[in-house]
């Protein structure tokens, strides 16, 4: 028998008997023999649970902190600088044990709080509106698309640059397969995406195009040209924000985005193995009734005392299946909670501070890494943040040569880029010294000689 089943050996036989099965092992005769669980040689015997606490602290101990190591990773996941108070704030009890605030009477904590969030992501985007958070950057440029075909729905294909985070791109391809929706992708090698590219596909009818800002190596785009081209042709405009960018560069609002979506990771929230992530999403009046997601909105009561209230919810759950902008269950809560107050924390002044610490450190480490011999930077574009860097060996070695000295150099870009088969992505935030900064250039130095 299972230890962990609460189920007896009658129970078992009992609904075997039911639906007419001799045996557990009956369930499964199309599974092949060999594939079987019981015969697969790597499966070791069920441990204690003392023994298997011990293993796992085994497995813990292999583990590396990161703050023993020099991180200049980037391409949508950041190291950045999280004051103490915004912890010590979101992980008090009553943000903790609450679920979704459907009964806003005894909600109004939470309620209030992702208002304020909303709040704030408008005016960071310069956009009208904004939604409780979805999942991660990914997905909410995945619901960006989806509700652009909705608007348009007589052109059958969108248009993105392959300067989006390619992780970013397969994700709306999934998205927009069961639709029939065409994904048309246009070129970026100078590091930019090309204008010229874009006013060609144009010349058929498309939903929306697709934008990064920055784009993914870190260089800052044309958004206000591209938006009026995709306005011209009758498509909307979707922009892909670092949003800590926003507070340095012109927002998506100051070109026209139709629609504003971001990976708010950056904004307060922590870096852990694939996280932590929540999707930022804004976009103009009149797509209100058609965002993914929660709106939270303020109300009276009877007694004319100030509430807040979920005021739009267009998932299937609270709507007619064909009336529904989205089939999204959730938000994640705790990340948008960190999020506002994180922004709130900062201000608009502190916040272009660390925007302009981070750039300032990129820039002069890139001003530095052109200097090192058999080293450039292929892209002459405006950066922010990151940047790409071409080097003379090859990126695997170089990840590995800094990994045995606690760095971690960059993002191998061969992976998405076979093109960039000699290119890392390399990212410098506010949380680097000019020391760690001299460290790194020293490093590549001793790799290139």
């Amino acid at each position: 028998m299972n230890p962990y089943s609460t189920q007896t050996r009658a129970d078992q036989e009992k609904m075997l008997r039911v639906i007419g099965v001799p045996s557990v092992d009956a369930l499964f005769d199309q599974i092949p023999e060999r594939l079987r669980t019981k015969n697969l040689p790597c499966l070791q015997p069920a441990l204690s649970e003392m023994e298997l606490q011990k293993e796992f602290r085994r497995l813990a101990d292999k583990n590396v902190p990161a703050r023993r190591q020099l991180s200049f990773l980037g391409g949508g996941y950041y190291e950045r600088f999280i004051p103490s108070a915004v912890a010590a704030l979101a992980t008090r009890a009553e943000f903790l044990t609450s679920y979704t605030p459907y009964q806003p009477e005894i909600s109004q904590g939470n309620l209030q709080a992702f208002f304020e969030f909303q709040t704030m992501v408008c005016d960071l985007f310069a956009m009208d509106l904004a939604n409780a958070s979805l999942y991660d950057g990914s997905t909410a440029l995945g619901e960006a698309v989806i509700l652009a075909c909705g608007e348009r729905p007589k052109a059958k294909r969108i248009i993105v640059s392959r300067a989006v985070h390619p992780e970013y791109r397969a994700l709306i391809r999934t998205s927009l397969g069961p639709l029939e929706i065409d994904v048309v992708e246009i070129g970026a090698a100078t590091g930019e995406t090309s204008l010229e590219d874009l006013k060609q596909a144009l010349a058929e009818p498309a939903a929306c195009v697709v934008m990064q800002q920055p784009n993914f190596f870190g260089v800052i785009e044309a958004m206000g040209e591209a938006s009026q081209l995709a306005h011209d042709a009758g498509a909307l405009f979707v922009a892909n924000v670092e949003p800590l960018s926003c507070a340095l560069i012109a927002p998506p609002g100051e070109y026209d985005a139709d629609i504003a979506v971001a990976e708010g990771q950056g904004l307060g929230c922590g870096l852990t193995y694939g996280g932590d992530a929540v999707g930022l999403f804004a976009a103009k009046k009149e797509f209100m009734r058609k965002v993914p997601g929660r709106l939270v909105g303020l109300a009276q009561d009877r007694r004319g005392r100030r509430g807040f209230v979920l005021t739009l919810q267009t998932r299937e759950q609270h709507i007619r299946r064909e009336k529904a902008a989205s089939n999204i269950c959730t938000n994640h809560a705790q990340m948008a909670l960190r999020v506002a107050i994180y922004l709130a924390l900062m201000g608009p002044d502190l916040l272009r501070q660390v925007a302009e610490r981070a750039h300032a450190n990129a820039a002069w480490l890139r001003e530095k890494i052109c200097e090192i011999k058999g080293m450039r930077v292929p892209f002459a574009g405006e950066a922010f943040g990151e940047f790409v860097v071409e080097v003379p060996r090859s990126p695997a070695d170089l990840i590995k040569a800094g990994a045995a000295l606690g760095i971690l150099p960059g993002i191998d870009l061969s992976r998405d880029y076979p093109e960039l088969d000699h290119h890392l992505l390399v990212c410098a935030t506010e949380t680097k010294s000019l020391d760690e900064l001299q460290q790194y250039v020293d490093f590549l130095k001793s790799f290139s000689a």
